[in-house]
């Protein structure tokens, strides 16, 4: 089925595998937090605790971990290290991810409040009336 349409290709197992291990970085709540942040500028350890809700040495172990996966840069000055998010593909995935999350969110909502006994349920005049 698949052969007969004219540009399908599957990507490579490499592909697949790197893919899978950024998505799978991507699946902690403090590490959006943290990308987010990055993405809306340089910033160090410090402040993306304080930004994200999370200890230092926790941030520090998430930032050597996106880090690792190519997902965040590290820059040093002094004693000091500042990090940014790598390029711009991370931007779009994580926009996209969270777009989509809101997309759910909003979808889900709608779907409960028309199928929500008030919503669905029709009163009936009263006999006495």
């Amino acid at each position: 089925m698949h052969t007969s349409l004219p540009d399908f290709e599957m990507p490579n197992e490499e592909q697949v595998h790197l893919a899978a291990e950024s998505f799978r970085l991507l699946s902690d709540p403090t590490r959006i937090k943290i990308l987010w942040a990055l993405l809306q500028g340089e910033s160090s350890v410090a402040c993306l605790a304080e930004l994200a809700g999370a200890a230092p040495t926790a941030v520090s172990q998430h930032l050597a971990k996106l880090r690792l996966a190519g997902l965040v840069r590290g820059r040093r000055e002094g004693t000091f290290v500042y990090y940014s998010a790598a390029d711009e593909h991370v931007r779009r995935l994580l926009a996209e991810g969270l777009f989509h999350a809101d997309h759910i969110d909003r979808q889900d909502r709608s779907d409960h409040a028309a199928h929500s006994p008030a919503a669905t349920t029709q009163v009936a005049p009263s006999a006495a009336s």
